[in-house]
């Protein structure tokens, strides 16, 4: 088992383009960590630089006390699995899951026996003599897994594997994969573009941006508080309503003035003499839409706030109505119960939770909290 460490890792490719930017990351051993991000910030880089497939331009790497940045792949003791599963189509699920094993010249009687183990827990054993093509998305997923953990390495890279996955299959993959990690108690490094992957699976979780850490940190403490508004923005679905607001004084009290409607700053989310520095000025207002209610017994309550909004469009999800709205210029998501009755077109109060509020300077777009 092994611990990974980045140091002030740069990937620059000709022509000067800078793919990734002093990364600096510690992964401890047994840990789950997700990088994750849209495409091009830099995450598979990133990955691939970790398995030795990337050459590092500057920085050092660890695989636990090792420094490994000019190790061979294969002598990094991890293994990868891939978007595309990269099976190989004349062989059996056996021969491929024991191809590696077959290299490295590992007795046959051992190999059988890894292989085995890993189809019963993988439930594939059943689908040993089959080839590639007669599976589904969901078995050859599994297959490529089963190939990776009979090296039993020190550290699993998984780039986007279950990415061409459906929905469903998607879902259950991600419980089988959380399942898997505590089961084999190694070290995985996970690469996702979808961020509710990063929230259900992840210790943590990288948020990834042009190349830069915009913020490591557990999934709670993620959605609960965002550095800045991209990931405010990327963590959440729905995601984030952001609003254009003005941080005024009223009656000794600070409130965030957007649009015609005043919601209070309480003093438990942001420290009165932080906020002397934004009287008058301009700021970025964030809510999720689940703090956002139509409920009376919002309304009119001290650590409430009121907007009026333009209804656009309400959408049934069973548990839950999606209301999209339109507030000034900008548009908004709320999550209501579903049993709420909602015309399109109507203009709607709606009551603003400001025990959960974001406020986020207009300028360096980070948060502005206690």
């Amino acid at each position: 088992m092994a611990s990974i460490a980045l140091k002030n890792i740069y990937k620059v490719y000709p022509g000067d383009v800078t793919a990734v930017h002093d990364f600096n990351l510690e992964i401890e051993d047994k840990e789950f960590v997700i990088l994750v991000g849209p495409s091009g910030c830099g995450k598979s880089t990133t990955l691939r630089m970790i398995a030795g497939l990337e050459e590092i331009t500057k920085g050092e790497l660890y695989i636990g006390d090792r420094l490994v940045n000019d190790v061979e792949p294969k002598n990094r003791d991890i293994a990868m699995v891939f978007q595309n599963y990269a099976l190989y189509p004349h062989m059996s699920v056996y021969k491929n899951m024991a191809f590696g094993l077959k290299l490295r010249k590992m007795p046959k009687e051992q190999i059988d026996q890894k292989v085995k183990e890993a189809a019963k827990i993988l439930d594939i054993e059943h689908l040993l003599q089959r080839k590639p093509k007669a599976l589904s998305g969901g078995q050859r997923q599994r297959v490529a897994l089963g190939r990776a953990m009979v090296r039993n390495p020190a550290v699993f890279l998984l780039d986007e594997p279950l990415s061409n996955l459906d929905a469903k299959l998607r879902t259950s993959m991600r419980t089988e994969l959380a399942k898997l990690h505590k089961r084999l108690q190694t070290t995985f490094v996970y690469v996702t573009h979808d961020q509710v992957e990063a929230m259900t699976m992840g210790d943590r979780i990288v948020v990834m941006h042009d190349g830069f850490i915009q913020q490591a940190d557990t999934p709670q403490n993620l959605y609960d508080s965002p550095c800045n508004l991209f990931v405010a923005g990327f963590i959440g679905t729905p995601p984030m309503n952001f609003m254009d607001g003005e941080v005024v004084k009223v009656d000794d009290k600070y409130v965030v003035r957007v649009g015609d409607s005043d919601l209070p700053l309480l003093p438990s989310r942001f420290a009165p003499e932080k906020l002397t520095a934004y009287e008058g000025k301009p700021v970025v207002v964030g809510v999720r839409p689940e703090n956002l209610h139509l409920e009376p017994v919002y309304m009119n309550q001290p650590t409430t706030g009121v907007i009026t909004v333009s209804v656009d469009l309400a959408e049934l999800m069973g548990s839950e109505i999606y209301v999209y709205a339109t507030y000034g210029a900008r548009n908004i998501i709320a999550k209501v119960p579903p049993h709420t009755k909602i015309e399109t077109g109507e203009q709607m109060q709606i009551a603003v939770d400001c025990n959960k509020l974001h406020l986020f300077d207009k300028e360096t777009e980070r948060t502005i909290a206690n």
